[in-house]
């Protein structure tokens, strides 16, 4: 399929509570006099309209009509755009013929995906495609995994750069995390426990650390889904519920990368909640709530207001455990990691991409392997997001 390339991306979803974040966010750092041409996509174009109107955007940013479900109209979108950005989610529900037609079309996509089951699928059956069309797809390009997955990156590289070696193996220790959970997590992940219910299966895939590396079976892992006492830190360890997704990626991360960390690279992700029989109790509760679930929990289109959103920040360590010592890094971020940060990611990834990886080859990326720490770069200067030594 031949576009015509009249955009360099379109924001598909951009009437829903993310996509809203994401197009605010887009026009105050790259509105049509910096030089970039977009549009805005959706179901309803008199909710695009509205939007339009709503947050003043002049004339050159398009609206664009389209169907999820409708093949012929999801060709018009892919046909007119070198990049499509897309908030609608749950992916395994909505995304599937857009991520298939990107794949075979050459139009590079990201999305913040957090669904490993479908993206699994769609890496065992698009991969080959991607490469022969040059499309360049990356998912989890919002909070889930970007600091994760560059922080790793970073860690490391800082890790080589002063020992001489990378770490074999790194923990990631979530400090804060002040917000609300996305609705979007909470519809992907009941999504999932459907699948479940037709494909068995994919529980095998949602338990593997090395679910999304392609038949790659690196060493075991230690095991992050009990609470535990952190020896080297000194302090309680609770498990982290988006660790089974960004394990996947950072695992994934380091096969894309011709295993630069190791192939008997090992990577766990726990919440710190403090020491002594404080640090204990709240690792205790945490390891039997479930943050994102429950009949109180986020709707889909649902999210904080504007203030809670500047209020919220999150703090992330990563311990690189080398021979004898350790090497300390950390990922900060200034607002709520599950919109305000998520919609700046994944904008600055969508620009990264047109900007600073233009002749990488097609393929199914994660963030850290296509992007590397030039996105990092893009975060610290634009989105509120510091990487530093610890």
């Amino acid at each position: 399929m031949e576009g015509s390339n009249k955009f360099d991306f379109v924001i598909f979803g951009a009437t829903g509570f993310t996509g809203k974040l994401v197009v605010e966010y887009a026009f105050d750092k790259y509105p049509p006099s910096s030089g970039f041409s977009w549009a805005i996509a959706g179901r309803s174009k008199d909710k695009l309209s509205t939007l339009k109107n709503k947050l003043n955007l002049p004339e050159e940013i398009e609206i664009l009509e389209v169907d999820s479900n409708d093949q012929s109209s999801i060709d018009n979108l892919v046909n007119k755009t070198k990049i499509i950005l897309t908030t609608v989610g749950p992916y395994q529900l909505y995304g599937e013929k857009i991520v298939r037609t990107c794949a075979s079309s050459g139009t590079d996509y990201l999305d913040l995906c957090g669904e490993p089951g479908w993206m699994h699928k769609i890496i065992s059956e698009c991969s080959d495609d991607a490469k022969k069309s040059g499309s360049r797809i990356i998912f989890s390009c919002g909070f889930d995994s970007i600091p994760f997955d560059l922080g790793v990156l970073f860690v490391q590289e800082e890790a080589k750069s002063k020992y001489g070696a990378y770490a074999s193996s790194v923990r990631g220790r979530v400090r804060v995390m002040d917000g609300e959970f996305s609705g979007g997590t909470a519809a992907s992940l009941s999504a999932t426990m459907t699948a479940l219910k037709t494909n068995p299966e994919l529980f095998n895939v949602l338990i593997n650390p090395f679910a999304l590396c392609e038949g790659f079976q690196g060493v075991k892992q230690e095991d992050d889904s009990k609470l535990k006492y952190d020896e080297k830190l000194g302090v309680w360890v609770a498990p982290f519920f988006m660790a089974p997704i960004n394990t996947k990626n950072v695992h994934r991360s380091n096969k894309l990368m011709n295993h630069k960390y190791g192939k008997d690279f090992q990577y766990n992700e726990m919440w710190i909640t403090g020491d002594g029989e404080e640090g204990k109790a709240a690792a205790e509760f945490i390891s039997k709530s479930n943050p994102i679930g429950g009949e109180d929990g986020p709707k889909p289109g649902e999210g904080p207001n504007r203030e809670k959103r500047e209020k919220g920040s999150y703090d992330l360590l990563f311990c690189a455990d080398l021979d004898d010592t350790v090497m300390k890094a950390s990922v900060v971020g200034d607002m709520d990691p599950g919109y305000g940060s998520t919609s700046k990611m994944i904008v600055e990834s969508t620009i990264c991409l047109l900007k600073d990886v233009k002749d990488t080859e097609g393929g199914i990326y994660t963030p850290a392997s296509l992007f590397g720490l030039k996105l990092a770069k893009r975060l610290e200067q634009n989105a509120g997001i510091i990487f530093k030594i610890d």
